[in-house]
């Protein structure tokens, strides 16, 4: 009989990050957790600091989200040995909280901000699908940040198209 093989030791620190406290490991969906979690943190945020602080804050969260996301990206990818796996949210954590940048601290902006992050991390627009091919955690989180990015730039410029259609509202 065989003996099974002890599992591989696993870095706490970048798993617990990579997953995002466990949010990664939810399912179905775990890039959708990973996103509500960040919207759950922001909006507590929204009403914890004084909202002339809110961008700024959301904004150095997504940075150290994404600054130390790479190297667990990277590192848990490695100790999975999956390109870019699936429980691995703090790529989803980093995109939301810039598509949150700047926005109004209410349900129907936040809602609006998830729906579109999740739309453009899940059909990955050119140029954002090609930032996937980057070496390992770079990869794994830069198209996560394009797809933030242009969720916010989407969110931000929806009311003005729909003023300029609609110029009496």
């Amino acid at each position: 009989m065989t003996q099974p093989q002890p599992a591989a030791p696993k870095t706490r620190w970048a798993w617990l990050t990579a997953t995002f406290f466990g949010a990664g490991l939810l399912k179905p969906g775990p890039g959708t957790y990973g996103s509500i979690a960040a919207l759950l943190l922001w909006f507590g945020a929204a009403h914890a600091f004084h909202p002339g602080h809110l961008a700024l804050w959301t904004a150095a969260a997504a940075l150290a989200a994404t600054l130390i996301g790479i190297p667990a990206a990277t590192i848990v990818a490695r100790e999975s040995g999956r390109e870019d796996p699936g429980h691995v949210v703090i790529d989803e954590v980093a995109g939301q909280l810039i598509a949150l940048i700047a926005i109004a601290p209410d349900w129907p902006h936040a809602a609006l901000s998830l729906l579109l992050f999740r739309i453009f991390d899940i059909l990955k627009p050119p140029p954002i699908r090609q930032l996937e091919s980057l070496p390992e955690g770079t990869g794994i989180m830069l198209d996560d940040v394009a797809a933030g990015l242009l969720a916010l730039a989407v969110a931000h410029l929806l009311p003005l198209a729909l003023h300029a259609l609609h110029p009496s509202r």
